[in-house]
């Protein structure tokens, strides 16, 4: 959801007028409130992997009222164009994928070689068939000192008044995506000696990963995984001076805040979806078995985490803040 918004933005740039609504899971509406180029988010009411055609055909009923001229549709699945079929959308394109000829009137063929990155994929869908690639625009959420005030009171936090250092240990993926709890423990006790405020921030599925580390790191280290929401999530972490990621959505949340980040590759590709920031540094030791994009390590050693030492990914922090420094 991070990286479409540089398809919104393409889309504002070429049309100041348009109107952008997205048709979207419910979870995401806290990212779509913060993109200024999205009018409205709908929600859609099933979930990921359920046909549910009935309630699918009522909803693209429900929005031939509003008159949308153009769908475009990121999901390559069938049953993602069924809703803008349904709603008489005149225009509705979307790459070839899952037999849906018919439901899309403009199909394009997906090019991985020409367009070797979600963003770009995104972005083609935006410009005419055969028109050249524009220039990648960074996605920036926008957040309000408001709704980050709230934020700390609800967690119960003061604002820092000591550089911020937030950790993302979690991945959605699988355990191949993870630099090990014990290194950003180790990265979480050097910043916390130098006196900086280290909160760790992840999902309720992250909570045990996250309770191992913040044990490790030690006292001063606050453990707010499953404590927040996304909302909540997005504008505490407006606040970071550093943040260090694995492959994740946290991790596109930071760039796309324009936090400094430190981006750790494992078992994913950092050629396929990068956090889109120029403030990003990406780690990865590009073994000959990496990317393998399996949610374990197939080999068993996990060298392509495990070898990646907490004084790198030190050093890259320390880099980071010395960038920062200069540039203001």
């Amino acid at each position: 959801m991070v990286m479409a918004q540089s398809l919104f933005k393409l889309l504002k740039q070429r049309n100041p007028d348009v109107i952008i609504d997205v048709l979207a899971p419910a979870w995401s509406q806290p990212l779509l409130a913060r993109m200024p180029e999205v009018r409205d988010a709908i929600t859609m009411p099933l979930g990921h992997g359920s046909l549910g055609l009935g309630e699918r055909y009522r909803l693209g009923k429900s929005l031939r009222s509003r008159g949308y001229r153009h769908a475009i549709l990121l999901p390559n699945s069938l049953k993602s164009a069924l809703v803008p079929f349904w709603a008489g959308i005149g225009t509705r394109t979307g790459f070839v994928g899952e037999l849906r000829y018919g439901l899309l009137n403009d199909v394009r063929q997906l090019d991985k070689q020409a367009l070797p990155m979600t963003v770009q994929r995104f972005m083609a869908l935006g410009v005419a068939a055969g028109e050249p690639l524009p220039e990648i625009i960074a996605p920036s959420l926008q957040v309000e000192s408001a709704r980050v005030a709230q934020a700390l009171q609800d967690v119960g936090l003061a604002q820092p008044q000591s550089p911020l250092l937030i950790l993302c240990p979690g991945a959605e993926y699988g355990p191949a995506k993870r630099w090990p709890e014990a290194y950003f423990a180790e990265v979480a006790r050097h910043y916390l000696a130098q006196g900086w405020a280290v909160w760790v921030f992840g999902s309720e599925k992250d909570a045990e990963v996250s309770r191992q580390l913040s044990a490790l790191a030690g006292e001063g280290c606050v453990d707010l995984a499953g404590r927040t929401s996304l909302e909540q999530a997005i504008d505490l972490m407006s606040l970071a001076s550093v943040v260090v990621s694995n492959d994740s959505g946290l991790m596109h949340m930071a760039a796309a805040l324009a936090r400094p980040v430190v981006a750790l590759y494992g078992s994913s590709d950092p050629g396929f979806t990068p956090p889109l920031s120029e403030q990003a540094q990406i780690l990865s030791l590009g073994l000959e078995c990496s990317p393998c994009f399996e949610r374990e390590c197939p080999l068993g050693h996990f060298k392509c985490m495990n070898d990646l030492k907490p004084a790198r990914v030190i050093g890259a922090i320390d880099g980071l803040v010395s960038q920062a420094a200069c540039a203001s």
